[in-house]
């Protein structure tokens, strides 16, 4: 049996379910440093990598040790005619949606992010969720930055967070100067595109505080 989280780390935790191709990485390195730089931490799949652990458990391991979840579910349908839709999206959508409703009192206090292309996309794909507040990413990065930042400010009240555009332009001057550290190095551009999740998460966090932000 896994042990719960302290109360100080599970208030801090956020759980992401997203995708994890390529693609996605102009999406998911900006949601990371924004959720970093708000002084929160991360829970994705991808920050750790066992065989012998089945990949369920690891979700419901993440789920139960964070207050927060944010759900990308833009990807769920298939991108073209005859390929398979993404069914993994909107099933760990409910399992956290379930720790909220059937958990332990503090999983009932549990909050949601969740986060589309367009605003209203997912109504053809989930109508049960009609009437779910949701953030459109436009899938631009920066929108993406915005929409964590803003759901911060609504939902945990962080009423002294600097603007959105200043966060983006915090990301951007880490991203040029990590680029620019990892090449002189001797990292290819194929080793920063496949770069381990837990690895890209450390540099933000070696960033902010080599700047003073942490």
């Amino acid at each position: 049996m896994r042990r719960r989280a302290p109360a100080a780390s599970f208030q801090k935790s956020v759980f992401i379910n997203c995708p994890f191709d390529e693609a996605y990485l102009k999406l998911l390195r900006p949601l990371l440093f924004t959720i970093l730089r708000l002084g929160f931490n991360p829970r994705i799949a991808s920050e750790s990598s066992d065989s012998g652990q089945n990949r369920i458990d690891k979700i419901a391991h993440l789920i139960r040790n964070s207050r927060y979840g944010m759900h990308d579910i833009s990807r769920s349908r298939a991108p073209r005619a005859g390929a398979i839709s993404r069914f993994n999206l909107p099933f760990e959508l409910g399992l956290d949606r379930g720790a909220q409703l059937f958990g332990s009192t503090r999983l009932r206090n549990k909050r949601f992010l969740m986060l589309e292309t367009r605003r209203y996309t997912y109504h053809r794909a989930l109508s049960d969720l009609s009437g779910v507040d949701i953030k459109p990413h436009g899938d631009n990065p920066a929108q993406m930055v915005r929409a964590i930042r803003d759901w911060f400010v609504e939902t945990v009240r962080r009423r002294s967070v600097p603007s959105a555009s200043q966060r983006w332009y915090e990301f951007t001057d880490f991203a040029s100067e990590f680029y620019d550290e990892r090449k002189a190095a001797g990292f290819r551009n194929k080793d920063l595109s496949f770069m381990p999740t837990p690895e890209y998460i450390h540099a933000i966090r070696r960033w902010l505080v080599k700047k003073g932000l942490r």
